[in-house]
Formats: structure tokens, C-alpha cells, sequence
């Protein structure tokens, strides 16, 4: 009797055969796995809201820059879209990298209001006297349908797939007779210029705009057909409108 109640409790006893521990030890990976992916799809969330809110202040600041709306109100008010990078960070001296991410919104023709936002990077080599890491904000105005179309797709080159020009700010500065697809404007602690973008790339942050909108939608899908519905960028594109005296979408 006694060596049957051994051999019972040595059967019941938990099955520690190699198949078995492999099964529970592929089993807590996929979990461990799912709960990583979530966490980075909550930050790329997090990053693309945060580049949203700072893009509105970037156009903000802009819009209360009575010199810069004077000289520019008919660009302002016939752009396309509007590239928003509200950080654009640089380094080193004399040559070094820059780059930062941002949005672009265009503006609905049947409309005259403004579309929803693409997520995007600005990014490359710039030239000039950098003493020193910097940090700007950057408002493109896109000028006309070429360019608008062109950055709908991936990797465009400043310079050389989209004529870009200087947007320089000032009392008596003419600002008429520009035909570049892009005008750069770039300020740093409320002065204009110190970085330039010719050469840089812009690339589309296709994760940031799937995390966003909550679905996987391409630049087109939201600029051109309207896709894509978050309230979250509402205070963008109403700064956007008082900026170009139009109406948000």
C-alpha cells in the first residue's frame, strides 16, 4: 500500500520533461513580447501628440510676428500645405548634422480649410556658423501643387528634387516674384535664419502617422482623400487658419 501511494505521487507530480519548459518559456517571450510592442506603440503615440502640440506653438509664434505675416500674407494665403518642424536641432561647428521631426497639413481645395496632419522628418547636412548645438523651429510654406505632390512621397531632396528659397525677414525686404516650390523660414530664440535645409531630406514617419490615426495610413490617404480623423490636432489646424485667415477642415 505504501509503495502505491509513492508511485501515485510520483506520477501526479508536475511534468518537467525539456518539451515542456520549452512551451512555457516560448509562451512568456510572446507575452513579454506583446507588452513591448504595446509600450512602443503607446511612446510613438506619445512622440507624434507631443510633435502636434509643439507644431501649433511653432505656427503661433509665427502668426504673432507682425513683420513676418506683413511680408508674406499673399504666400500665406495662397499656400498649399504648410511643413512644420517645431525642432530642428543642430551640432558641432561650422559643418554638422540637423534634423527633427514635425507635420504636414495641406490645404482642401473644395474646402479652403486644412486636412488632418502627416507625420514627417527633416533631416541632412547643414552648412554655416553653428557655434555650438542649436535648436529652431521651422515653418516651410509649400507654394504650390509640385510641391505639395512631390513630398507625398518618400525621401524628396531639398535642392534637388524641390527648389527650396530663404524666406529672409525684415522692415523693407521684398518678398515678391519668389517661384520656389518651398520658402523656409527657420527662427532661433526670435531671430530669423542660422539653419539651412538645402540638401536635406524629407521622409515620411509612417509609424508615427499608424500609431496617431490609430490605422495605416500613407501621406495621400490624409492630405489628398481626407483620411484619418483625430480631434487631438484641432488646436493645429485652427492655429493653421487664423495664420492663413482661412478655416480648419
Amino acid at each position: 500500500m505504501l509503495e502505491l501511494n509513492r508511485s501515485t505521487r510520483i506520477s501526479t507530480s508536475p511534468d518537467k520533461s525539456p518539451r515542456r519548459l520549452t512551451t512555457v518559456a516560448l509562451t512568456f517571450f510572446a507575452l513579454l513580447l506583446g507588452v513591448v510592442g504595446t509600450a512602443a506603440a503607446q511612446s510613438k503615440e506619445q512622440k507624434a501628440r507631443q510633435t502636434v502640440e509643439k507644431s501649433r506653438l511653432t505656427v503661433e509664434t509665427f502668426q504673432t510676428d507682425d513683420i513676418f505675416t506683413r511680408n508674406y500674407d499673399g504666400y500665406l494665403k495662397t499656400a498649399k500645405g504648410f511643413l512644420i518642424i517645431p525642432q530642428m536641432v543642430k551640432g558641432a561647428f561650422i559643418f554638422g548634422g540637423s534634423g527633427g521631426s514635425g507635420v504636414l497639413v495641406a490645404r482642401n481645395e473644395a474646402t479652403g480649410g486644412w486636412t488632418m496632419p502627416a507625420f514627417y522628418t527633416l533631416g541632412g547636412v547643414s552648412f554655416g556658423l553653428q557655434a555650438g548645438g542649436q535648436a529652431s523651429e521651422t515653418l516651410i510654406i509649400v507654394t504650390n501643387e509640385r510641391g505639395l505632390n512631390r513630398l507625398l512621397n518618400t525621401a524628396a531632396k531639398l535642392g534637388a528634387d524641390l527648389s527650396v528659397a530663404a524666406g529672409p525677414i525684415g522692415e523693407g525686404v521684398g518678398a515678391a516674384g519668389i517661384t520656389a516650390d518651398l520658402i523656409v523660414f527657420t527662427r532661433n530664440k526670435g531671430l530669423y535664419g542660422g539653419v539651412s535645409v538645402e540638401g536635406s531630406v524629407v521622409d515620411v514617419r509612417q509609424s508615427w502617422n499608424r500609431a496617431y490615426f490609430g490605422e495605416d495610413l500613407r501621406p495621400s490617404d490624409i492630405l489628398i482623400q481626407g483620411k484619418g480623423e483625430n480631434p487631438h490636432a484641432d488646436p493645429l489646424l485652427e492655429a493653421v487658419a487664423k495664420l492663413t485667415g482661412s478655416e480648419a477642415d
